[in-house]
């Protein structure tokens, strides 16, 4: 049986919850933001780029998105236009921002984040020779591509990690936002934490609500969560809150003994999260990248990717980073339990 502490009442299931598949978030601001690169000579494929709240810089989801826009411009010669959104966006504040895109000539556009989703919708239908690509969410458009990742696979492998190093028998999970992708987190690392220990207790706490992205953006927030849990008796804190993992990164370096558990982006090899690095156990690794590179590419080749394009575990989608070390005793039982996701012996659930 599940031994769940739940610390906030935030963990309860939100049946009602109006948002689908979510993204893990980002950091925030309040300034919205525009930069350019690539050639801006005109020439090769010019790429929009709709951040959600933070963009670059949040060590993290954005992150890992710029990482492909920016591979594939300097491979394919392009160029980018990006944009931030603010963290008091509505959906037509995001409307907007596709549509200023749409209208410079932009070709691909991709959305980052499940923030976007009803404004991807919208806009791809006014412009149907655009391709658009959002991440984190299905859409339904002829000329869109849904990227997805099976969170809950590479949160399974960490909990299977967390189980087995930690000495206090107490772990935790702080989400950023209580939607149904960090749901999806929590579910999968919980999962795994029990199926390789059920004695072992899991705290859970949630920073914001539904439409309220302030928890993808707070690491004071997170910071404070996972010192509650560490003062609560936990010694491995796992994270899947935007750039308020960073604080949790922090408050967790600050006790003896204790791990951090990184999300979507390898956090140890992170420059600007390096003073932390000794504290960081893995990262569940999302390959964002991966996934905006592939659509951008398809674009390029002239057979633009659509529909829902799966990313999961058994194609390397989701991953346990390695960097540090720190788990290379244990990495023959993390290979097990990859084997038997992978072979379909083990199902992870997506919701807790």
């Amino acid at each position: 049986m599940r031994r769940v502490a739940k610390l906030s009442a935030a963990c309860i299931a939100t049946a009602a919850l109006a948002l689908t598949a979510t993204a893990c978030g980002s950091t925030s601001s309040d300034n919205d933001k525009s930069s350019s690169s690539g050639s801006g000579d005109g020439k090769g494929i010019k790429i929009g780029l709709a951040f959600d709240v933070g963009g670059r810089g949040d060590h993290s989801f954005n992150d890992s998105a710029a990482r492909g826009t920016d591979k594939a411009s300097k491979e394919f010669g392009g160029s980018v236009k990006d944009l931030t959104a603010k963290s008091t966006d509505t959906p037509a504040d995001r409307e907007q921002r596709l549509t200023d895109l749409a209208d410079a000539g932009y070709n691909p556009i991709v959305a980052v984040g499940y923030a976007y989703a009803t404004s991807v919708e919208k806009v791809a239908a006014k412009y149907p020779k655009t391709s658009f690509g959002i991440v984190d969410s299905v859409v339904q458009a002829k000329n869109a591509d849904s990227i997805t990742f099976t969170e809950e696979q590479g949160s399974y492998l960490a909990g299977v990690a967390a189980a087995l190093k930690t000495k206090a028998k107490h772990v935790g999970f702080i989400g950023g936002v209580d939607v149904p992708l960090i749901k999806k987190f929590e579910a999968g690392y919980a999962q795994g934490v029990q199926d390789t220990n059920p004695k072992i207790k899991v705290d859970v706490q949630y920073l914001s609500h539904g439409s309220d992205t302030s928890g993808f953006a707070s690491p004071d927030k997170g910071k404070e969560a996972a010192q509650g849990m560490l003062d609560n008796g936990a010694d491995i804190v796992y994270s899947a809150a935007g750039s308020s993992g960073n604080g949790a990164i922090e408050a967790v370096n600050g006790k003896k003994g204790a791990w951090a558990i990184g999300v979507d982006s390898d956090q140890y090899n992170i420059p600007g999260l390096a003073k932390y690095k000794s504290s960081i156990l893995t990262s569940v690794v999302k390959n964002v990248d991966v996934g905006v590179y592939d659509f951008i590419k398809s674009v390029h080749d002239g057979k633009p990717l659509t529909g829902n394009n799966v990313y999961s575990l058994a194609k390397d989608g989701v991953s346990l980073a390695t960097s540090g070390g720190f788990i290379a005793d244990i990495q023959p039982k993390l290979d097990d339990a990859k084997k038997k996701i992978v072979d379909g012996s083990v199902k992870v659930k997506t919701t807790p």
